[in-house]
């Protein structure tokens, strides 16, 4: 699992450690680290001996690791350069190793020729607010020939705590990053800006608290999480769903939510609502129902909203699915019909999963600001409606109203920006709430599967979302492999 902290958390860590380590070690760890996550770099494009390296280096530690970085490198034959953007504040034992070093301080960006690598050392975590116009402008010099970018712990310009980009940023190849992940590198818009990312290992881990901020799960924490029946499971052991979706505009819907339902793993779909026929010509095995919900039969989950469109009979389905004692996930037109007060005083759980302008429709805000500042807007509705939210978007979060970790999927795709596509994962994250799945569990697994399966579904390929619903099997199957 990969677990994200606060700054103020990150600098609490280092001055623990640094107290029990000599002088300069814990600088000295991470330069040697980025050394040679440099040096990877520089020899995918070539080699290291000879290679041209150019060090932007702002004031502070970020500049001073890479500095010692520099010298490392200029060691093993690289032509190493910095160009100090304030040079009166420059690290001074990192300058002074890397002129030991043979390396060199240019005044600015004329004559530097062909760049091999360029290191962005310019502001880190501590940076707030984007670049500077003097910093930009440089930036854009030195890699105007799409020179790669390695940045040192974070992007320069990017909001570590929150992922936001206010101005200008570095657009890295890759960062690498010490002790531990910073939110800012697992949140968009800031995370498209770091590249691959390098953890460097430093020591930090034993000074670290539990919780993280963040946390994004992998292989191996989904596999623990996948419901799988035993000896002795039947229909309702490995859970029922209810699926309360489609209309007669959007019968499309009630199908694929339904499919993302019954490849979740669930072991019997209800359907209510006006799309039985186009379900049961897809999908002979699922349970339909005129309805109204409550009178269609047991379940333990219910998933409702995809395709409801208006009306008063979708506003009194909505109704009966939230009068429910069992979890119950909302998307879609369902997040416009339901009452807030009743989703806040719900005794079982609730699932919401709005994109950004659902989002910003339950928050009353604007969607560039649930775009920008995507941490925050996810923690406001699990806090204001009492629920577990998965915001969808180009980085899927998940948060509850309780104090956890908020969990960030890895697995998405662009090949999911389309129609449909949602109506599987709320199918599929209710088979596994159905299934006894926690909520947020639900929500992050159902997020990690989905991501998988466009990937398996497009093959590098336009996707549909039948091809994600068909795709979920082969992603199931790689999370138990490992």
């Amino acid at each position: 699992m990969r677990r994200a902290y606060s700054v103020e958390t990150v600098r609490a860590a280092e001055a623990a450690l640094m107290q029990r380590l000599p002088e300069g070690e814990l600088m000295r760890r991470a330069a040697a680290g980025l050394a040679t996550a440099c040096g990877d770099l520089l020899r995918r494009n070539g080699r290291v001996y000879g290679s041209r390296v150019l060090l932007l280096v702002g004031s502070g530690d970020n500049g001073g690791d890479a500095l010692y970085a520099g010298a490392r490198l200029a060691r093993r034959g690289a032509g190493v350069r910095a160009l100090l953007l304030a040079p009166d504040r420059a690290h001074p034992g990192g300058l002074a190793a890397l002129l030991a070093a043979g390396g060199q301080v240019v005044d600015g960006p004329d004559g530097l020729g062909v760049l091999d690598l360029v290191v962005d050392g310019i502001t880190g975590i501590g940076g707030r607010g984007g670049l500077r116009e003097d910093a930009t402008g440089l930036l854009h010099t030195v890699t105007r020939d799409r020179t790669p970018v390695l940045s040192v712990d974070l992007p320069s310009g990017v909001e570590a705590d929150t992922g936001e980009v206010h101005g200008d940023a570095v657009r890295a190849d890759a960062t690498v990053t010490f002790g531990t992940y910073k939110p800012g590198l697992l949140i968009d818009p800031a995370a498209e800006h770091a590249g691959a990312l390098r953890l460097v290992d430093i020591g930090l881990g034993p000074e670290l608290p539990e919780p993280p901020d963040l946390e994004a799960l992998q292989y191996a924490d989904v596999a623990a999480l996948l419901p799988v029946p035993g000896p002795e499971s039947d229909k309702y052991r490995r859970g029922v769903v209810g699926v309360v979706a489609g209309s007669e505009r959007y019968p499309g819907a009630a199908v694929l939510a339904v499919a993302g339902a019954l490849r979740g793993g669930a072991g019997a779909v209800r359907y209510v609502g006006p799309g039985a026929d186009a379900v049961i010509a897809r999908y002979p095995e699922a349970l339909v129902h005129a309805g109204p919900p409550s009178k269609a039969g047991r379940v333990q989950a219910w998933v409702v909203g995809p395709g409801l469109g208006d009306g008063r009979s979708a506003e009194a389905a909505v109704a009966d699915v939230l009068a429910a004692d069992v979890p119950v996930l909302v998307d879609a037109d369902g997040l416009r019909l339901l009452d807030a007060e009743t989703v806040r005083t719900r005794t079982a759980p609730t699932v919401l999963t709005p994109h950004a302008g659902e989002a910003a429709a339950l928050l009353g805000t604007a969607r560039e600001e649930v775009e920008a500042g995507r941490l925050a807007a996810v923690r406001e509705l699990a806090a204001r409606y009492r629920a577990t939210v998965l915001l969808k978007g180009s980085t899927t979060l998940i948060a509850e109203a309780r104090d956890t970790p908020v969990r960030v999927n890895p697995t998405g795709t662009s090949w999911l920006a389309t129609a449909g596509s949602g109506d599987v994962l709320s199918g599929l994250t209710g088979s596994l709430l159905a299934a006894g799945l926690a909520p947020r569990d639900a929500a992050s697994v159902g997020a990690y599967l989905h991501g998988l399966a466009a990937r398996h579904g497009s093959d590098g390929a336009p996707v549909s979302a039948q091809d994600v619903a068909d795709g979920i099997r082969a992603a199931w199957r790689d999370v138990r492999a490992g």
